[in-house]
């Protein structure tokens, strides 16, 4: 079996303490038994403190290339070095925790960086949206205090239709989510996290 080339993302405010991070190195070490000898590499968005898009990084990701200065090409630094990092990854795990019912800021930092026009996506000639981010698998390792799987929790999550809807535009259409629920629920909480972890398959 042929290595992979995976990329994790950490989006919690908890550190190593973090049941989506414990879920996503899960995720990860099971990938790893399938494909041996893959890559990891691992960014914590949290830590790493990327910011959010100003009116300068904007203007700059709609300026065509021919016509950039070396300031322009400045602004856009972190955004080319995330999406070059995108485009290399095989296999995306996201660790993403829902957070007053939807993903932390740091996740959607991240989003609107590799969100490039012409470059992660653009339009047909019909005037739709065509992702550009093909081939890659997604797992999302998602981790909530309550259960969001049921018919009253599902109009409460934020989080993963989002993530499905955003990671097709861009063209990443095999998605799996992984849940750890409930983690906040007495009566289910301490085998949550395990319940999550024993759910992962790897295609």
């Amino acid at each position: 079996m042929s290595s992979k080339k995976i990329l994790q993302l950490n989006s919690s405010l908890m550190g190593e303490q973090s049941y989506s991070r414990k879920l996503g190195n899960a995720i990860v070490a099971k990938i790893k038994d399938k494909y041996p000898n893959s890559e990891v590499e691992e960014l914590d968005l949290v830590e790493s403190n990327i910011p959010h898009i100003n009116p300068e990084t904007l203007q700059a990701m709609f300026t065509p290339q021919e016509h950039q200065t070396d300031e322009i090409k400045q602004k856009l630094e972190l955004s080319d070095k995330l999406v070059k990092q995108l485009f290399e990854a095989d296999i995306i795990v996201i660790g993403a925790p829902l957070i007053n019912r939807t993903i932390h800021s740091s996740l959607k930092s991240w989003i609107d960086h590799i969100t490039r026009r012409g470059i992660t996506f653009g339009y047909n000639g019909e005037g739709l949206p065509t992702g550009f981010v093909l081939g890659k698998k997604v797992y999302v390792a998602m981790s909530s205090g309550g259960v969001y799987t049921d018919e009253h929790g599902k109009a409460n999550d934020f989080v993963a239709p989002y993530l499905k809807s955003f990671l097709s535009f861009l063209g990443m259409t095999d998605i799996t989510i992984i849940r750890a629920e409930g983690l906040h629920m007495p009566v289910v909480q301490d085998t949550a996290l395990q319940k999550g972890i024993d759910s992962i398959v790897i295609d």
